[in-house]
């Protein structure tokens, strides 16, 4: 069952007054990463093909996924009323698909599986809560808390399933911590990027990998707080068995801190520089 319901949204209270224009694009993209949730139902329902208990939690995540996604999505039809959800989803359905045939899990095993999943929840439940608190539009404020509340149940269902598959298959620290750095290394890969090129460009203008993954990062980045990488961090320390909560991962938050940053203004300096290099052709091609 549900927490909420997409018509329980204060959808009246939009106050187009409050928007702020960097955030629609990111909203746009995530809303058709979440939508896209079916598939990555059907892939875990064949890596756990013999755990009904687990075939059914996953099965109703990706219910609440899938609501993410039209609430993302009804949101940015607000935001950008000549938007059409529907056909920049189908867009992106049509270019990115993961490959949901495997029979085993693409992390090598199930527990590593579950390990990847919580790190796509501690990613998304820092993300929504850094975009709530730092937007003033109130229906948007809503939709992030509700679902950084659902994203971090979400990762309290992987997580207690995770430790069920370990006592199993006792995955050793170190391939625990490589699961979780190659996942959260995923997040730069097409899912997020090709979402953000059918959201935000029209359909004659060809995809690249490196444009978009730095449109969307650099607006992404800049919406965070050095407490929420903080309390992502405590999430992946739980995640591959070390103490959420002490001088290691106060360390290690603040590295995180200072990569993002770092990172954050690299993309912002690539999408100058190709704005500089498209300022610099455009007098050429008018003569």
């Amino acid at each position: 069952m549900k927490h909420w319901h997409i018509d329980q949204v204060g959808w009246d209270r939009f106050d187009r007054t409050k928007l702020d224009p960097g955030v629609v694009p990111l909203i746009k993209a995530a809303a058709m990463v979440e939508r896209n949730a079916a598939d990555y139902v059907t892939y875990l329902a064949r890596v756990f093909g013999d755990d009904p208990a687990f075939q059914a939690a996953a099965e109703h995540w990706g219910v609440e996924e899938t609501q993410h996604g039209d609430t993302l999505g009804r949101w940015g039809m607000l935001a950008d009323p000549g938007w059409d959800f529907e056909a920049a989803f189908a867009r992106y359905r049509a270019g990115y698909q993961i490959d949901v045939k495997a029979d085993a899990s693409i992390r090598g095993s199930r527990t590593g599986e579950l390990i990847a999943r919580c790190m796509v929840e501690t990613g998304t439940s820092s993300y929504y809560t850094a975009l709530g608190e730092a937007t003033e539009e109130p229906v948007l404020k809503e939709i992030c808390r509700l679902i950084a509340a659902d994203e971090y149940r979400h990762f309290k269902l992987f997580y207690d399933h995770m430790k069920r598959y370990l006592a199993r298959e006792n995955l050793s620290f170190l391939q625990r911590l490589k699961v979780a750095t190659g996942r959260i290394g995923e997040s730069e890969d097409d899912e997020l990027a090709f979402a953000f090129h059918c959201g935000n460009e029209t359909e004659d203008t060809p995809y690249s990998h490196d444009r978009c993954i730095a449109g969307y990062m650099s607006r992404a980045m800049g919406y965070y707080r050095f407490r929420h990488i903080e309390r992502g961090m405590g999430m992946v320390f739980k995640s591959i068995g070390l103490e959420p909560r002490g001088r290691l991962s106060a360390v290690a938050a603040r590295g995180a801190w200072k990569l993002l940053e770092w990172r954050r203004d690299r993309f912002r300096q690539a999408l100058a520089k190709e704005a500089a290099a498209n300022d610099a052709r455009s007098p050429a091609m008018a003569a």
